[in-house]
């Protein structure tokens, strides 16, 4: 998925069309830098909490894990996730109190395979459309319009918002 030799070229990939492609790239990187920052961390450093009220890093590699795999639910089928889909991913989405307690226990590996198990699926279904598709519109928050486009960028965004708050707690690591 990752071509480690063109991680810094926003640039065609086979078997997908320009944009999609460039898409592609750049949500390569973003992953590329978010496991950098987790890289060699302990079950009890990715549960760490800074406080009370913040979200560990495994709560939040989940969490963008859940998220794209919830565009892809929205883009791909035109559809919610699922109750069933809620039980698995909702602690991940929400994060907060559920996330704390639910989100645990989990080594490094098993945050990297939920990544990696969902980028290959967005990947696969990224090859069943073309750039036309990534201009499709529909209501988005507060019922304004976005494109597909923008929905995908926003999962990586996210994530690249969210490693900030990873390279900040791993900073601040007490054990």
């Amino acid at each position: 998925m990752i071509n480690m030799d063109k991680i810094y070229l926003i640039t065609d990939i086979p078997g997908y069309s320009p944009q999609i492609s460039r898409l592609l790239s750049m949500m390569n990187y973003a992953r590329h830098t978010t496991i950098e920052s987790s890289k060699d961390l302990t079950i009890e450093q990715l549960d760490y909490l800074l406080d009370p009220h913040s979200n560990s890093i495994g709560a939040l590699l989940l969490h963008f894990a859940a998220v794209e795999y919830a565009y892809q639910a929205a883009t791909f089928e035109g559809r919610d996730l699922s109750e069933e889909e809620l039980l698995i991913w909702g602690p991940a989405l929400s994060l907060g109190e559920e996330g704390r307690v639910k989100i645990r226990g989990n080594d490094l590996n098993y945050y990297i395979d939920q990544l990696n198990t969902v980028r290959l699926r967005t990947f696969e279904l990224f090859q069943s459309v073309n750039d036309d598709w990534l201009n499709k519109e529909e209501p988005f928050w507060y019922d304004k319009p976005a494109n597909y486009y923008f929905m995908w960028y926003h999962v990586f965004e996210d994530e690249i918002n969210h490693r900030g708050q990873i390279r900040m707690i791993r900073k601040r690591l007490k054990v």
